[in-house]
């Protein structure tokens, strides 16, 4: 785990990871009325290996299910990956009918 600090910045539609004071990695998402769509993952490689990405994947997930109002659409490789071994997330998934948690 890791001890990065997370913050969605609608106004650049992204949640920040930033760890040592430095912006260690992002994830980049599109809203739409049913559907947050996230696009793509990014850590900074000095970063890499400490967690940076799944706890951004973690958070923004969190935030998904904690809002309700939308279904998730992943084209992101990343979170596409991490959800695969969290299947605990899956009710989140667009087109699931999977019951939550």
């Amino acid at each position: 785990m890791t001890d990065a600090t997370i913050t969605r910045h609608d106004d650049r539609s992204r949640y920040e990871a930033v760890l040592d004071d430095r912006v260690a990695g992002h994830v980049e998402f599109q809203l739409a009325n049913d559907l947050i769509v996230i696009t793509h993952t990014e850590v900074d490689p000095a970063f890499e290996g400490r967690g940076v990405g799944s706890a951004l994947a973690r958070t923004v997930l969190d935030d998904v299910r904690a809002d309700g109002s939308r279904k998730v659409l992943i084209v992101c490789p990343f979170i596409t990956a991490w959800i695969g071994r969290h299947p605990e997330y899956g009710d989140l998934l667009y087109g699931s009918r999977q019951q939550p948690g």
